[in-house]
Parts: C-alpha cells; sequence; structure tokens
C-alpha cells in the first residue's frame, strides 16, 4: 500500500525546500510544486493525501488553487500558508474546504501538527466511505452479517476465526438478541465447510415430537400422517453447519438422541431401524446457564460437556456500545432502501438518544427501533421523535459505564477506558484527560502507540450487514 504523500506548493524556492524538510525529518513522503499549474497536474497522482499551499502567488493564488484541488480531488486535505494572516482570509479558505490555515514565519510544530491532524481526518473520512459502501455492498445483495469495531465484538470475532476451521462443537452463550444466529453463520462462513449448507433449528420453538422428527427425519409410517420418509435437519446438514438454538430448551428424550449422533457420528429416523451415517458440524446457543441446568437435572452433563468444546459468548449491546452507531446506520439504509425513503442519517440528538439507551433487549431492539422510527419519518434525517417512546425515556441503565469481562488485560482496560471516554467528549482529548484524572499528553502518547503498532483502535474490525439474529 501506497504511504500518504504531501504535496508542497510556494513559488518561493527557499519556503518551499524548508518545508519540504521539515516534512521528510517527520518521515513523510513530498512532492514539489513551484506554482498552482504544476500543483494541479501532482494532485492527480493517486498517493497525494494532503497540500500545503502559500496563498499568495502570481498566476493562480492558494485560494484558486484551493476550489480547483477541491474540484479534482475533493478527498485531498489542504493547508493554506501565508504572511498575510487575516480572519477574513482564514474564514473564505475555510468556506472554500481548507482544512488549516497557518501563517508566515512558520512555526515547525504548527505546519507538522496541522498536516498530521489533516492526514488523520483523510484517514477517517476514507475509513467511514468504506465502512459504508460495504454495508451498501452487502444489503443491495440482501446479505446479513455481523457489523462492529469495539473491543467486545473484536475478542468474539477473533475466537470465531480462530475455532472456525477446526472440527469442534461451539457452544454460543448470550442473552436473547445478541445475534447468537449471525455468530453461528459466522462460524460457518469462515470454516472450511463455507459451501456446504448452514441448517439452523430452533429447539424452543417445536413440541417434543415434531423436535425429534425434526432432526432425525421420519420413516414412513412411524406415526399417523408419515406417509413418505422425510429427512430430517441432521441429513440436510451434512457436509456443512447445523445450529441448534436454544439447545438449553431441548427436553431429555432428545438430547440422549443428539448426544448419540455427536458420539457417533449416526442417527436413526423415527419409526426407523437403520442407522445413517452424517457429517456434520454442530454450532449451539442458549441463553440459559447450562450448567445451572445440568444441576437442577434438566440438562444431561455428558451432552453439555459435549456442546462446550470451544465456548464463545456474545457480547450485549451494553458492553458494545461503541457499536450502536454503526449497527443503527446499518438498519437505516436497509430499512429505508425497503420502504423506498431517502434518508440522509441520524439527528445528533437521536443519536445521543441512541447511544445513552440501555438496550435490554440488545441488538434485536435497536433493529426494531430504527425500523419504526424510518417508517415514521417526516423528513429526510430521523429525528429522535421518530424513535419509539420507550427508547426516549426508557432507563439509561449502563449508558455511561464500561462493561469489562473478568480476565480483560489491565493494557485492554485502560485503552477501553480512554476510548469511550474520547467517544463521550467526541474527541476532545483535554476534556478526556480531565474526567480521567491524567495529564492530556499521557492520552496522546497512548494514541500515537496505537497508532504505530497497528493497532485497530478506532477502525472496523468487521463490517458488513446488521447482525439481529437472536
Amino acid at each position: 500500500m501506497t504511504s500518504p504523500t504531501v504535496l508542497v506548493v510556494d513559488d518561493d524556492r527557499a519556503n518551499l525546500d524548508s518545508v519540504i524538510r521539515i516534512f521528510q525529518r517527520e518521515g513523510m513522503a513530498t512532492l514539489a510544486a513551484a506554482n498552482g499549474t504544476e500543483a494541479l497536474e501532482l494532485l492527480r497522482r493517486p498517493e497525494v493525501a494532503a497540500m500545503v499551499t502559500d496563498l499568495m502567488m502570481p498566476n493562480m493564488d492558494g485560494q484558486e488553487l484551493l476550489r480547483a484541488a477541491r474540484a479534482i480531488r475533493p478527498d485531498v486535505e489542504v493547508v493554506l500558508m501565508t504572511a498575510y494572516g487575516t480572519v477574513e482570509t482564514a474564514v473564505a479558505a475555510m468556506k472554500d474546504g481548507a482544512y488549516d490555515f497557518i501563517t508566515k514565519p512558520l512555526k515547525r510544530h504548527a505546519l507538522v501538527k496541522a498536516i498530521q491532524k489533516a492526514l488523520e481526518k483523510r484517514a477517517l473520512v476514507a475509513e467511514n466511505q468504506s465502512l459504508k459502501a460495504k454495508l451498501a455492498e452487502m444489503n443491495a445483495a440482501g446479505g446479513r452479517s455481523m457489523v462492529g469495531q469495539s473491543p467486545a465484538f473484536r475478542a468474539m470475532l477473533d475466537t470465531i476465526r480462530q475455532a472456525a476451521p477446526s472440527t469442534a462443537t461451539v457452544l454460543l452463550l448470550g442473552e436473547s438478541g445478541t445475534g447468537k444466529e449471525l455468530a453461528a453463520r459466522s462460524v460457518h462462513e469462515y470454516s472450511n465447510r463455507a459451501k456446504g449448507p448452514f441448517i439452523a433449528v430452533n429447539c424452543g420453538a417445536l413440541p417434543e415430537n415434531i423436535l425429534e422428527a425434526e432432526l432425525f427425519g421420519v420413516e414412513r409410517g412411524a406415526f399417523t400422517g408419515a406417509v413418505a420418509r422425510r429427512e430430517g435437519r441432521f441429513e440436510r446438514a451434512s457436509g456443512g453447519t447445523l445450529f441448534l438454538d436454544e439447545v438449553g430448551e431441548m427436553p431429555l428424550s432428545a438430547q440422549v438422541k443428539l448426544l448419540r449422533a455427536l458420539a457417533e457420528g449416526e442417527i436413526e429416523r423415527l419409526g426407523g431401524t437403520q442407522t445413517v451415517k452424517v457429517d456434520v458440524r454442530l454450532v449451539a446457543a442458549t441463553n440459559k446457564d447450562l450448567q445451572k441446568e445440568v444441576a437442577e437435572g434438566r440438562f444431561r452433563e455428558d451432552l453439555y460437556y459435549r456442546l462446550n468444546v470451544v465456548e464463545i459468548r456474545v457480547p450485549a449491546l451494553a458492553s458494545r456500545r461503541e457499536d450502536i452507531p454503526l449497527l443503527a446506520d446499518a438498519f437505516l439504509r436497509r430499512f429505508a432502501a425497503k420502504n423506498g425513503k431517502v434518508l440522509r442519517g441520524f439527528s445528533q440528538d437521536a443519536l445521543n438518544v441512541l447511544e445513552n439507551y440501555a438496550w435490554p433487549g440488545n441488538v434485536r431492539e435497536l433493529e426494531h427501533a430504527v425500523e419504526r422510527a424510518v417508517v415514521l419519518a417526516r423528513g429526510d434525517v430521523l429525528e429522535a421523535s421518530d424513535l419509539p417512546e420507550s427508547v426516549r425515556k426508557g432507563p439509561l441503565g449502563s449508558a455511561g459505564q464500561l462493561v469489562i469481562p473478568i480476565g480483560t488485560p489491565m493494557e485492554e482496560v485502560e485503552r477501553r477506558v480512554i476510548h469511550e471516554t474520547l467517544r463521550h467528549t467526541r474527541g476532545d482529548k483535554t476534556l478526556a484527560a480531565r474526567l480521567l484524572g491524567i495529564a492530556a499528553r499521557t492520552i496522546y502518547r497512548k494514541l500515537e502507540r496505537e497508532q504505530t503498532s497497528g493497532e485497530p483502535a478506532s477502525s472496523p474490525a468487521a463490517a458488513s450487514g446488521p447482525d439481529t439474529d437472536d
């Protein structure tokens, strides 16, 4: 990947060389232009990410160059340099799209800081556009997958990616509405069975006799109405993945047959006497405490250990609050397209409501709230008044708190606290430092260390279509 390049434009050769040297000492790639015409040619190079230009130049001055640059490369951030720094000039430059405005004689620190901030802004804008493009692509294709960038989400996704290529049974634990089915689909998609079928069964939605028939199949004449042999979900999932949702609701009689199927790799259809070999990777999910269910005799201990080879916890929305804007935006786009509406996004008040609500119903509740808002929206921006009253006036709960799992390394705890505080202060590092009782330079130093180490502190770990199921 080509490193971002800074284009420097100045008709004063000595000043041009001086600015180039400053950036090169900072390890930045540079290009030089002595006038606006040369600059416009160089601007067409894709590696140019920012431009620093003198304001007062013959033929084409800096403001004219700025306007031309915005037309040719609107993604390039522009910083203006001038010895004639007036408020009026600065305001005019900002209105034309300049990122910053610095006066001569140039101070090295101010110049470097201005261009670094300009590059950071461009990177964030590019990242946001890429994320939205991926979401739009998934939604256009009718796809639904998981969205997130929070530490809790990334930790879950990392475990899924590690476990998926194996043959181990996976047990997904989490509250209702957190997206366990989509987590199961991710296990399937990252596995070597991705080209095979993904078959899902909700064990809590089917009566005992129907559940066994659905799982293991039926022979003709097994019971009244069984007029033909019917394959069960195990056979249909052969070569792929079978997902047993709400496995904690499974009756004991079905648990015995499930245990045998897992242990032997074979089943018997209801009413049959012959065994049928099946090649299935099993993923199960529950919102119950299975250890408690075992202790109280409602779930077989041997089946619990057979299912719980790899345990993955799907985090509640309260512990991944950083993902709320991403999820809400994804839902908005999907439901706007579904209802034939053109919507630009959420108002700041609406976002504040979404980010501060406790979300006891997790991602599913967020999905339904956004769908309602899209349907009832009168303008092209979703307002707080479009959201359900239960959300607007509901419990704030842990809205201003972090939920950190036991065993999280201290370095990760510290990083999460800093990033969550910065989210609440809208990026104001000085205010965040004051709230945390540390020096602002400590925050700057830690953020710089993340960038140099390549940690994805503020980048999406995954971005596709919204995660809503179960």
